[in-house]
């Protein structure tokens, strides 16, 4: 594919993603990084590409952290307060692999990454357009 079809391709993907999709895969794309730097621990190129994929997660979830901190985020305040520690333990992770390289600590911030997509993936259960809206009320008592 040419560029200007690459830039268009990505362009119409930009407006027709959801942010939670593309927080998704902006995540995964995260994960993987990092999982390449794992299946190549012991090539010669290991350490400029872990450089790479730290940097990339750490830009991540210094978006995140900014965007759940700000004072008119749309998120309840437990999942931020939660967010907010889940990022800063990524922090430390990132932090702690610059200072010690480590698959173990490399599949922790793995591990959070695919954990975050799955949440950002699930689909919330929404009531049916044709119910009433008695019967979701009703339903919505029940489940309480």
């Amino acid at each position: 594919m040419n560029k200007r079809g690459l830039y268009a391709y990505q362009k119409v993907e930009r407006i027709t993603n959801s942010p939670r999709e593309t927080e998704a895969r902006v995540l995964t794309k995260g994960a993987l990084m990092l999982k390449e730097c794992l299946d190549n621990w012991e090539t010669e190129g290991r350490k400029k590409m872990l450089g790479e994929a730290l940097r990339f997660n750490q830009m991540i979830w210094s978006i995140f952290q900014a965007n759940v901190a700000s004072l008119d985020s749309p998120l309840p305040q437990d999942l931020r307060f939660n967010l907010l520690k889940m990022s800063a333990y990524v922090d430390r992770q990132i932090f702690a692999v610059m200072a010690r390289p480590s698959p173990d600590k490399i599949e922790a911030i793995i591990k959070v990454n695919l954990s975050i997509v799955t949440g950002l993936r699930a689909k919330p259960e929404v009531a049916s357009v044709e119910e009433p809206t008695e019967a979701r009320i009703r339903r919505l008592e029940i489940t309480r």
